[in-house]
């Protein structure tokens, strides 16, 4: 039997990581999806879309369909996931790899203020301006609801959950964006301050780079922490080295 790869999937690494384990003879691998995202790109393998039941499902899945070894590539603030696959992993004896692009520094004339939440993010908005560019996602909207005398301008791939603020406006689109583009967008809005989770990676930096051109706050939500004794790869080259497959 083919070693058996389950890559924890969702972001632009996990696709490219797929590829380069499909293209690699005898190694059998399967994508899993949350379903979150309507419209998913295509992905080398085979593809599961749904949740496994918590750490002990993902146990119990990672035995039935003879797992050689899991990688969670999933966002970086997907941390339940991360969490999980770490039990599970060190209740079955499978090895696991964290893949993690790294994460966005400040510059020089950046103004960026950090927060440890969304919560934490929200706190700070007041005292910022008024006019809000919200690329969080469509979660975890509640945190920002009692910021009534705020407008935000909300970017999301699918369409929000409520609760939100009373005055949002919804832009439903993907990256990557350019740099042209975010400092036109900021302009039309009369963006006083942007907020980001520091997702890393290239597809939707440019409205750091618009941000800071412009002048502008911008509050960056910190990544959460990994489960004690987790070490994260920032590269699919970090991956295949770890599984032993950078020379196949």
């Amino acid at each position: 039997m083919p070693p058996h790869v389950l890559i924890l999937g969702g972001t632009t690494e996990a696709r490219e990581l797929a590829a380069a384990l499909a293209s690699r003879p005898g190694v059998r691998v399967t994508t899993s999806l949350a379903g979150r995202v309507s419209r998913p790109g295509t992905l080398d393998g085979e593809v599961r879309v749904g949740g496994f039941g918590g750490a002990e499902g993902l146990a119990a899945w990672l035995r039935e369909h003879r797992v050689d070894a899991v990688v969670d590539a999933t966002h970086p603030f997907a941390a339940g996931i991360t969490d999980n696959t770490a039990r599970a992993a060190a209740a079955t004896g499978v090895p696991a790899v964290v893949l993690r692009r790294p994460g966005w520094s400040a510059g020089p004339g950046d103004r960026w203020h950090e927060a440890a939440s969304l919560t934490g993010a929200a706190d700070r908005l007041p005292r910022l301006g008024r006019h809000v560019f919200l690329t969080t996602g469509r979660g975890g909207l509640a945190a920002f609801a009692h910021l009534t005398d705020l407008h935000f301008l909300l970017r999301s791939v699918d369409p929000p959950e409520p609760p939100m603020p009373p005055h949002t406006r919804v832009l439903l689109a993907r990256g990557p964006f350019t740099v042209e583009d975010e400092t036109a967008l900021l302009r039309e809005h009369r963006i006083d301050v942007l907020v980001t989770k520091d997702s890393g990676g290239e597809a939707t930096a440019a409205k750091l780079t618009a941000a800071r051109e412009l002048g502008l706050s911008v509050v960056v939500v910190r990544r959460p922490p990994l489960p004690q004794g987790v070490t994260a790869v920032p590269d699919v080259a970090g991956v295949l080295a770890r599984l032993g497959l950078s020379g196949s």
